[in-house]
């Protein structure tokens, strides 16, 4: 770059960073000066920084890659939901923020044996599924660019583009052998921000809200008055996993269940404007219908205001296991050159008066955030019939369960054993290639010739795994010669050995029922999408039999949102 476009990168940088002061709130006069002054040194720093290494550098500095670098660098020092998106990233924030993009609608994976990209899931009706390709397909080529040698996110940025673009995609069908050209017309993708809803058993709902993005309380409010009519007498609406997004979605959300007028949630920060009161504006739908809001540590930000409001309203059962605790709202904003920054402008706090912020970011150790605030720092508020709840630490449930966690050997076999081995994957595909149709998602079941199939196959493909069993008992023989009792127990421990020894088919044997089910559900996918494999896995939900337990049990819930 020449040094007249330098000259220009370096002015937009200064005029970043004062953008970005300009928004730190007012102090006291000499507070402020001293702070101004402290600002315009170390801006001048910067500025006469750059230009030195502009000069004197070895080697052409590329100035957004620099600067883009430096500022990314600074926001860190902040906390880690304030990021900075230069022009080229400006496709990014959009879509965070809407759950939009333009490309062909289907998640790719890199599959480890093949060292290649590979289709892993179309979305139903979009231009990938409506085009042919199928779960598998190998990418090789994007017009004329070579795919097969590049990363996931190489692969993804090409698949996107601009709405109405059409381009050549040549894929590898593993099925067949074939080499295969598909035309695409790329156009506008709507991520599903509510997978699957439906009727469960003894006339309860269930909503699936996987995201809070643009007039997602729409789709919510549409699917609830649905479900209804359809004779629902109890809701279970699940935000499990769901990592936020809109407050004002959250806001809408909890005004389908809450009368109008109520305060939801309020924003405080430093300057006036970051100050807000949400409250409830329209007509709620039903304020008396029991519900129960599925939570796990991965329920975040707006999903917490949704929860956390219900709870304190008392207008809902919280079940499931505490939620991650941002408490932080972020505000997008317009920089120079098409540049944006989002950044965290205020606290919210819901109708108890309590912030669930987990993580005090000011408080650092190096370059490390500090752990969750501990319960025993934290204080107590009350929620409107009186029950006791507490700040910090995300939304704790009023009924605390965990789901079960993943067998290690399937956790490996979903992503490919140590040795790369992806035989979950290929089985699969393979599985689709010779069927056609299956059976309906809810129906859907392998045999018992299947299973055997599939066993089979992992223990001839040389699949290994993280024995942890194995792994612990090593360090221990290594612990007790280290403190000199191993000769001692020396028999003891060769028993505990012979018993621990690693028989793959003993393990797949054991674990049969999880890793058949996560087999099934990658088999629907494929043929009923989404949808499908969020019906069928519902009936293997501990969580949510559980909840649909509690919505049966009148009194029992009531119980429970007694003070």
């Amino acid at each position: 770059m020449t040094k007249p476009q330098a000259k220009t990168d370096r002015r937009a940088a200064v005029a970043l960073l004062s953008l970005l002061i300009a928004l730190l709130a007012p102090a006291p006069v000499a507070a402020q000066t001293n702070h101004n002054l402290e600002v315009g040194k170390n801006l001048e720093i910067l500025n006469a920084l750059y230009s030195q290494l502009d000069l004197f550098y070895v080697d052409t500095l590329n100035p957004a890659q620099t600067m883009t670098a430096g500022i990314k660098g600074m926001l860190r020092s902040l906390d880690p939901y304030t990021e900075y998106y230069p022009e080229e990233d400006s496709k990014q924030l959009e879509m965070m923020l809407t759950g939009k993009y333009a490309g062909i609608g289907a998640l790719v994976k890199y599959h480890t044996r093949l060292k290649r990209v590979v289709i892993d899931e179309p979305y139903e009706g979009m231009p990938a599924a409506e085009a042919g390709l199928k779960k598998g397909d190998i990418i090789l080529s994007i017009d004329d660019s070579v795919m097969t040698d590049k990363t996931v996110s190489y692969v993804s940025s090409h698949l996107r583009g601009d709405p109405g673009t059409t381009f050549e995609l040549r894929v590898k069908r593993p099925s067949t052998g074939k080499n295969m050209t598909f035309r695409i017309t790329r156009r506008n993708i709507k991520l599903p921000e509510m997978p699957y809803y439906g009727m469960r058993p003894d006339s309860i709902g269930y909503i699936n809200l996987s995201q809070f993005t643009e007039d997602c309380s729409k789709e919510v409010r549409r699917a609830f008055v649905e479900l209804r009519q359809r004779g629902a007498r109890g809701l279970v609406f699940d935000l499990r996993s769901n990592g936020g997004g809109s407050e004002m979605e959250a806001v809408n959300t909890v005004n389908i269940w809450v009368p109008q007028e109520q305060t939801v949630v309020e924003n405080r920060g430093k300057v006036p404007q970051a100050n807000r009161i949400y409250k409830t504006r329209l007509e709620p739908v039903d304020t008396v219908m029991p519900i129960v809001v599925l939570v796990n540590d991965e329920t975040a930000s707006a999903s917490e205001i949704t929860s956390g409001a219900l709870q304190d309203l008392d207008r809902a059962v919280i079940l499931g296991t505490r939620t991650y605790g941002k408490g932080l709202v972020q505000v997008p904003l317009d920089l120079p050159y098409h540049a944006s920054v989002k950044i965290t402008t205020s606290k919210y706090y819901i109708p108890s008066g309590r912030c669930i912020q987990a993580i005090d970011y000011n408080r650092k150790t190096g370059a490390a955030y500090t752990e969750r605030t501990p319960d025993s720092l934290t204080h107590v508020f009350y929620t409107r019939g009186g029950r006791p709840v507490r700040d910090g630490g995300g939304i704790k449930p009023d009924v605390e369960l965990k789901n079960d966690t993943m067998p290690n050997i399937a956790y490996y076999l979903s992503v490919g054993g140590l040795d790369s081995t992806e035989v979950m994957f290929d089985y699969v595909v393979d599985y689709i290639s010779r069927h056609e149709q299956i059976a309906p998602a809810a129906q859907f079941h392998l045999t018992d010739q299947d299973w055997q199939e599939f066993r089979q196959r992992v223990i001839s493909s040389g699949f290994t795994y993280d024995d942890l069993s194995r792994k612990q008992f090593d360090e221990l023989v290594k612990t007790a010669k280290f403190e000199g009792y191993y000769d001692e127990a020396r028999d003891a421990f060769d028993a505990l050995a012979a018993r621990l020894h690693h028989d793959l088919g003993q393990e797949l044997d054991r674990h049969r029922e999880t890793i058949q089910q996560m087999l099934e559900m990658d088999i629907i996918g494929a043929y009923h999408y989404q949808w499908g494999t969020m019906e069928a896995g519902l009936n293997y939900d501990k969580q949510l039999l559980e909840a649909e337990r509690l919505l049966k049990s009148p009194e029992e819930y009531k119980r429970i949102l007694q003070p």
